[in-house]
């Protein structure tokens, strides 16, 4: 029998607010293919159970997470600058839930959420922000391309010249400038985060869920005129990216 991999996702429940936390401290939270399947699942548990109305997703430590954990890739094929199947199938699930379930997610990004991760930040109803966090798409400085969602999502969110110009340069941004642009719906003191996100969680599960759950319907149904369409031209297009071996090779 295949041992149980290590528990890497944490979910904790109290009074109809669910947390799930990335678990990889040590680590700043990086993503592995295990860490997606518990998410995955731990998500798909919350999605049917009614007694939680509102979902906050956030990391251990001081990373919401550092995106894609390269080490754990070990020696797999990068072709074209894409993970491939063994991080993408599972990221992909999770995501889908994210976008789903009939209930509101709120990405709590408590400090570093990097590429990977910021897709899932992304992928959620609200992103509420450390002010002090550290927040990019490094897709590009690695030699990678966007597979769960970045090339899609950032521009409706950051707008069409200034994800462009994130993405393209790499660059790391703040919690309080992903607010400014529209990325993250607040941004406060790191020391505030956890009250502020408790109380926006409280303040949103005391309406009804049935109306919220219509709402994230709605809001979803506004943004994907073009979104399904673009999410699988992101997905089944190869680009070819030559030097990613290169790029990677000191973090495998």
């Amino acid at each position: 029998m295949t041992p149980n991999p290590e528990a890497v996702v944490r979910v904790d429940r109290d009074g109809g607010v669910a947390t799930v936390t990335l678990d990889r401290p040590d680590a700043l939270n990086a993503i592995t293919r295990d860490m997606l399947l518990q998410l995955g699942g731990a998500l798909e548990e919350l999605a049917a159970d009614e007694s939680v109305q509102v979902v906050v997703l956030t990391g251990a430590g001081r990373a919401f997470s550092a995106g894609v954990d390269l080490k754990a890739l070990g020696d797999r094929d990068l072709t074209d600058g894409a993970v491939g199947d063994h991080l993408d199938a599972p990221a992909r699930a999770a995501i889908t839930t994210l976008t789903t379930m009939p209930k509101v997610v709120i990405a709590k990004v408590n400090g570093f959420c990097f590429t990977g991760a910021l897709e899932l930040a992304l992928a959620c109803d609200l992103v509420v922000a450390a002010e002090e966090a550290k927040l990019g798409d490094t897709h590009a400085k690695f030699g990678l391309r966007p597979t769960w969602g970045m090339s899609q999502r950032l521009i409706r969110l950051a707008g069409v010249a200034r994800a462009r110009r994130l993405s393209y340069t790499a660059a790391t941004f703040t919690g309080a400038q992903a607010a400014e642009w529209g990325i993250a719906a607040q941004a406060v003191p790191l020391a505030e985060l956890d009250e502020t996100v408790r109380a926006l969680a409280d303040t949103i599960r005391s309406h009804s869920a049935g109306s919220l759950a219509a709402y994230k319907d709605l809001y979803r149904e506004a943004l994907d005129g073009g979104l399904t369409d673009g999410l699988a031209y992101e997905e089944a297009t190869r680009y070819p990216i030559e030097d990613t071996e290169n790029r990677v090779a000191g973090f495998r």
